[in-house]
């Protein structure tokens, strides 16, 4: 049993009848089911569980986590472990210019691993004298970010992949390396980043590598999860402009990544300390999965949809993509796995995809057959037979939101997906009256001041109903959290998103930003104790990252689930020190406002339908009332009405 803080009687009283406390504005007044009256989540990028808590070891030995440790893939010294050969990675043939395969046929695995590359956009993290010849490769220095604390600035000059360039071999790395997971910090600095490895929607499919035939009791979701260097070398972001043939020749370092994707950080010997001190205090979960295959956009969306967004014309009605933009994902002529049309735009400055959009209700679009058959060999039957809607282009890779940040629609709509008429979690909470806020640091920024907003990453800014009308005023900057938070006005619900120094993303940014970023909310709510007493800060990422996992992965639907990621949840009633294994993702996020606040499903077809899972005491990971996601309610020890 966790230790209660003494409270007072008037505070004990306000708990145990679920309601709020006197000075809580009235968008608050609506009753609680839990004594929580603030929930906060704080997204990251980028990220696979084993990518940060590979080695993680609780303090409470009762207490069990799924990483390369405990399977022993690994050892504590992040050497390879007695089980090492569980995670070896496998080339494969896919020649196919008329189908898409989900699980190629293999011919052979690695006999090294091929060498990491430092890949597209590094950013430097250095001293302010960087040589004017690197600022035209990376850009100027960052030399100071308001999502850190002043005693925190200084990380911003330490690291980065200085002095080395992008589109290169990753020479702090060797070049032969065992196949397999390997310790990043072996190699470089904690404050130093690495490439950032292809994290697409057919791309990810292909890297976990599953069939039906594949299905065991030992492996109930049938995935081998070891085609990742083989789907980052042959094909890689995709072809950059459509129907574009590949290279010749193609080698382990075409594509601009190698095995970049294998590393993990060893938290056994130090690293992210941070998060190791959360989850010694706190609730972690190793069975928390990013909503769908693929990136960041789709997944930060599912954050407050719980449900894939569709491609739509200016009224938000369902359309037709540009066929330019409609993804093929088999194999170009006479290629190994070079998709004919899935791209990612560098031509594009910013985050956007060529091919992002696919019909799934149409079993003669390319690559859905593969999927829609693999979906039909499980043991269960998939959410709503795959939830694909007749003739509607379901968005699978980044695109941006249709309005711009004060409510205007976007001029150019070429890689817009549309306004949204999905329901958000922000509807459904002001139809009850529960405040709530997505706070995006440098949201308020001007142009070309200190502006690395990242719109693709706010669900919010997406939606008609809400960036039409007088809630798109419920989109603020970073710097507003912490005014509410001293002033007394925070929400109910607060969606927090760094910039993208500070996301934690590979390449441009490091996990160690991330963590003081997280660190600065989560002490200044701390600071604040009649709110941190009802309060629950859920930290989580977006997605994988693309970076390899070894957990179970359930699948729902067309669109995933796709591999673990992070999931922390920081309260006075967290279960400290407690591995919660029930089976997430992001729509838990909103099944435990949902409960919270006692709201209904967004809509028919969104996951927050979706019934708790039930498992059984020697398979925690595995539900067996498939599909389900949990409610999070299973994280926190909340004291009986």
């Amino acid at each position: 049993m966790r230790a209660y803080r003494l409270l007072s009687s008037a505070l004990v009283l306000a708990f145990a009848l679920f309601v709020p406390l006197p000075h809580c504005s009235g968008a608050d007044a609506r009753k609680t089911t839990t004594p929580i009256q603030h929930v906060i989540i704080v997204v990251g990028e980028n990220r696979s569980f084993d990518n940060l808590f590979a080695t993680y070891q609780p303090p409470d030995r009762t207490q069990h986590v799924w990483n390369l440790l405990s399977q022993g893939v690994v050892t504590a010294k992040g050497e390879p472990g007695p089980n090492f050969a569980a995670a070896a990675q496998q080339q494969a043939l896919d020649t196919h210019a008329d189908e898409f395969l989900l699980s190629p046929p293999q011919t052979g695995s690695y006999s090294t691993l091929p060498q990491p590359s430092t890949t597209v956009g590094p950013r430097v993290f250095a001293p302010a004298d960087v040589p004017v010849f690197l600022e035209k490769i990376f850009g100027a220095p960052v030399t100071n970010d308001p999502g850190l604390t002043a005693a925190d600035q200084g990380l911003l000059h330490d690291g980065g992949i200085f002095p080395l360039i992008p589109l290169i071999p990753d020479i702090r790395f060797p070049a032969h390396m065992p196949n397999g997971p390997f310790p990043i910090t072996k190699y470089l600095k904690y404050s130093d980043t690495t490439g950032d490895p292809m994290h697409r929607f057919y791309q990810m499919w292909q890297q976990i590598d599953c069939s039906g035939n594949k299905i065991s009791q030992a492996n109930p979701g049938g995935c081998a999860i070891d085609l990742y260097p083989w789907v980052a070398t042959t094909v890689g972001w995709g072809p950059l402009v459509e129907n574009t043939p590949p290279p010749k020749p193609i080698t382990n370092q075409t594509t601009w990544m190698g095995g970049v994707s294998m590393g993990f950080y060893n938290m056994a010997a130090g690293d992210v300390p941070y998060f190791a001190s959360l989850a010694n205090r706190y609730t972690l979960g190793d069975n928390y999965h990013q909503f769908q295959l693929g990136g960041t956009g789709p997944n930060s969306l599912s954050i407050g949809t719980a449900d894939p967004l569709v491609y739509s014309d200016a009224n938000g009605n369902p359309a037709t993509p540009p066929a330019a933009q409609v993804e093929n994902p088999n194999a170009y002529a006479g290629s190994n796995n070079w998709y004919q049309q899935e791209g990612f735009a560098l031509s594009d400055p910013g985050n956007t995809s060529n091919a992002s959009y696919t019909n799934c209700s149409d079993p003669a679009q390319p690559g859905v057959p593969a999927i829609m058959d693999f979906l039909a060999s499980l043991p269960y039957k998939a959410f709503n037979s795959g939830n694909c809607a007749p003739g509607d282009y379901y968005l699978l890779n980044n695109q941006y939101p249709a309005y711009l940040r004060d409510g205007t629609l976007r001029k150019d709509q070429t890689y817009s997906v549309g306004p949204s008429s999905v329901p958000t979690i922000g509807d459904e909470l002001s139809a009850a009256g529960v405040s709530w806020k997505y706070y995006g640091e440098g949201f308020e920024a001007s142009s070309g001041v200190y502006d690395h907003y990242c719109d693709i990453c706010n669900p919010f800014q997406y939606s008609k109903s809400i960036m039409t009308t007088d809630l798109k005023n419920n989109i603020q900057g970073l710097s507003d959290f912490y005014s509410d938070l001293q002033n007394g006005t925070l929400p109910a619900v607060s969606f927090i998103k760094p910039d993208d120094i500070l996301d934690g993303h590979p390449g441009s940014s490091i996990p160690l930003l991330f963590e003081a970023f997280a660190r600065n909310v989560v002490t200044s709510v701390q600071a604040k104790d009649a709110v941190w007493q009802r309060t629950a800060i859920f930290i989580t990422m977006d997605e994988s990252g693309g970076l390899y996992d070894s957990g179970y992965i359930q699948h729902i639907d067309f669109f995933g689930d796709g591999p673990r990621t992070v999931l922390l949840a920081v309260s006075p009633y967290s279960r400290r020190g407690y591995v919660d294994h029930t089976y997430g993702d992001h729509a838990s996020l909103l099944k435990f406002i949902e409960k919270n606040w006692g709201l209904k499903p967004l809509s028919l077809r969104s996951r927050d339908n979706l019934p708790d899972p039930v498992s059984q005491s020697d398979s925690p990971y595995v539900p067996i009332n498939s599909p389900a996601v949990g409610d999070l309610m299973t994280m926190f020890d909340f004291p009986a009405k």
